[in-house]
């Protein structure tokens, strides 16, 4: 498929089309990538219309469970919603590709007219992200979707890493969390937008409304230029609580828009996405393109003999390819 058959394809949204733009985006080879810059520009005046949402939390909180019943929920609400879903999962060390397949563990979701799952993998970058998931992103927005998906392999950086992406970042939650709530406060219940406590059924009821009250009065030693983050109880199989977090969200959303933070909030993320991948390509041109591999192995070996810091020998091998003056 040639690229104004591939662009042409994903702006009338055929699914066919989205997959090759995605894996094209995602290829490390030379050639696939100089396309997918050109299928890239070709496609930005298409994207920007779609309200991205970012879920994480713990292994074994539900997050497939909750974004199919939270996903299915959305589409029964507005027949005319398009859902894309990115499910980034920990990378095969053999192929590479995404190994837990969480397609197949949102059956209701995969072979829904209106929506997209992409399981993609996480190839090992920091975050529990997958390196291009940005500009996947982006190709599900030309493709016509309007809301999206972003479900990360697990917490630590992942948290911020997908909160620099997205609208709005909901963290899911289990009951019984106890002592763990404390070691959180300044990580997780600082980003998230709003908290979902899932499973909040059969036998640990009780407990998920414990947990509601226990982040609700961590919440209040948390800093916030709003209300307080509002926690949901939510049950994903039984699929209760979904319109109230459904509500929550959109209640942020207009309240950003109207005081101009939402589209801040965006203008924002792109200048970061601007500076992150300057830095890395930066590097990665330093350490191929053969007009500075001599220079780059210069400082790499003064910095391995410590006769540089890092940040010194950085600094100065890119004023000196720059040719900028010290």
């Amino acid at each position: 498929m040639d690229l104004n058959t591939l662009q042409e394809g994903i702006r009338q949204g055929q699914v066919r089309a989205l997959a090759k733009g995605i894996t094209l985006v995602e290829s490390t080879l030379a050639a696939d990538q100089k396309k997918a810059e050109a299928l890239l520009t070709a496609l930005m005046p298409s994207t920007g219309g779609a309200l991205k949402i970012g879920i994480s939390g713990i292994p074994g909180v539900g997050k497939s469970t909750f974004i199919e019943a939270f996903g299915s929920f959305l589409l029964n609400d507005d027949t005319s919603r398009r859902l894309a879903v990115l499910a980034v999962d920990p990378s095969s060390p053999i192929h590479g590709g995404a190994i837990l397949g969480d397609k197949t563990r949102m059956e209701e979701l995969s072979v829904h007219p209106r929506a997209f799952i992409r399981p993609s993998p996480g190839g090992g970058a920091a975050g529990g992200i997958s390196r291009r998931a940005r500009e996947s992103i982006l190709l599900m927005e030309a493709g016509g979707y309007d809301t999206i998906f972003v479900e990360t392999i697990g917490v630590g950086q992942s948290e911020t890493l997908v909160a620099s992406m997205v609208d709005v970042f909901l963290m899911l939650q289990m009951p019984n969390m106890g002592d763990e709530l404390q070691g959180m406060k300044k990580g997780i219940l600082e980003l998230a937008d709003i908290i979902a406590i899932n499973k909040a059924d059969g036998s640990l009821k009780e407990a998920a409304q414990r947990a509601k009250i226990e982040h609700e009065q961590a919440l209040k030693l948390v800093p916030a230029e709003d209300k307080p983050t509002p926690v949901v109880l939510t049950s994903a199989k039984n699929k209760e609580g979904l319109p109230e977090i459904w509500n929550e969200l959109r209640a942020l959303v207009e309240t950003w828009k109207k005081s101009g933070r939402f589209e801040q909030k965006r203008q924002d993320q792109v200048v970061q996405w601007f500076e992150r991948e300057l830095g890395e390509q930066i590097q990665a041109i330093a350490a191929e393109h053969p007009a500075y591999q001599g220079l780059f192995k210069e400082f790499e070996a003064k910095v391995r003999a410590r006769e540089l810091a890092p940040s010194v020998a950085a600094r100065t091998f890119i004023k000196s390819i720059l040719n900028v003056g010290q």
